[in-house]
């Protein structure tokens, strides 16, 4: 039995887009809630499939909505909206409203401030750290973005740590810029001979917009830093377990063991690997013709895939083929079905 798939407070789904992890994730959330664990799952999946698989709707992106009550556990849902959550994080930490509506009626926080890179990572690691500070549950699952994107989320606590001393966020706090953002800044540019360059490369507008979120912004930095340095001890802990999604066929190994090894570079500690949909043997009835050779090829394909795995993998890590199922669970029956496949199936 394969009860490891649940063992951890934090499980964060990692893994190459298409290969089923959303759903693994739902599955293993329902299985969570109905052993007795109040738990939430949650996706920064920009796709937002998991809302399909659970049956929520868009009421999800302000705060985690009821899936199932089964006392004593339960199980919640949430989806990130990046941009809702950076304006609630906002009006909450702010030093007043001044402050917050300063921010809010920047145009370069109006216009690009939701869709910048990295955004929605640094986003998931603060409502990551909204819902763990919260105590409302004992679990929680963490359906991440596709393999590169999801790198970006583990790294960026690292990187808002490292923010404050960005050399554009020091020249932006520098004492040369006046209180309101900068309001002589193409005498002072002129002077420096710099004028014509930065409204050639730039725009003058542009760099006071950024000036001015920044200088506002400024109160919020610190708070900032101390809330990444608590996710990055959070994703290190004993207690979370990342759970790896494959795709099954040799193709697929180099996502896993690209993953593999930056989880093993950065700290982090690794449950079982999923091998998911992956084609099971013809059976001694299942005939001739294309259908039965494309499913042996298929199934062939999957078994040297899932070989190649094993050989590169050490022998203490567990890794887990999860057999491909003929459609896509739709309710949550079907994905209490799915878990309990989960929970049974037998180490490679």
């Amino acid at each position: 039995m394969s009860a490891s798939v649940l063992a951890g407070d934090l499980l964060v789904v990692v893994g190459a887009g298409g290969v089923g992890k959303t759903t693994l994730a739902a599955a293993l959330a329902l299985g969570s809630a109905q052993q007795g664990r109040r738990t939430l799952v949650m996706t920064f999946d920009p796709s937002l499939r998991l809302k399909d698989a659970l049956g929520v709707g868009e009421a999800a992106l302000d705060e985690p909505i009821p899936v199932l009550g089964v006392a004593p556990g339960r199980l919640d849902a949430a989806l990130l909206d990046a941009k809702r959550t950076f304006d609630r994080l906002i009006r909450t930490y702010a030093p007043d409203a001044a402050a917050a509506e300063r921010i809010f009626s920047n145009r370069f926080y109006r216009d690009m401030a939701g869709n910048l890179a990295g955004i929605l990572e640094y986003m998931a690691m603060e409502r990551l750290f909204e819902m763990r500070a919260s105590g409302q549950y004992d679990r929680i699952i963490l359906d991440t973005p596709p393999t590169r994107q999801a790198m970006d989320f583990l790294q960026a606590p690292e990187r808002m740590m490292h923010l404050v001393n960005n050399r554009a966020i020091q020249f932006a706090m520098d004492p040369w810029w006046d209180r309101k953002g900068g309001k002589h800044l193409a005498l002072r540019l002129a002077a420096m001979g710099a004028l014509e360059l930065s409204d050639r490369l730039i725009g003058r507008r542009f760099l006071l917009d950024v000036v001015e979120f920044i200088r506002a912004f400024a109160p919020l930095f610190e708070g900032f830093r101390h809330r990444a340095e608590e996710v990055q001890k959070l994703l290190r802990a004993e207690e979370t377990r990342f759970l790896l999604v494959a795709g099954p066929g040799s193709d697929r190994v180099p996502d896993a063991m690209f993953f593999l090894r930056k989880l093993k570079e950065t700290g982090h500690q690794l449950g079982p690997i999923l091998v998911n949909q992956v084609h099971p043997e013809p059976g001694p009835g299942a005939g001739r013709g294309p259908g039965a050779e494309l499913l042996g090829f298929l199934a062939t394909r999957d078994r040297r895939g899932l070989e190649l795995l094993r050989s590169l993998l050490p022998g203490s890590q567990e890794l887990l083929p999860v057999p491909l199922e003929p459609h896509p669970p739709g309710d949550l029956a079907e994905l209490g079905q799915l878990f309990n496949k989960l929970i049974n199936i037998k180490s490679l």
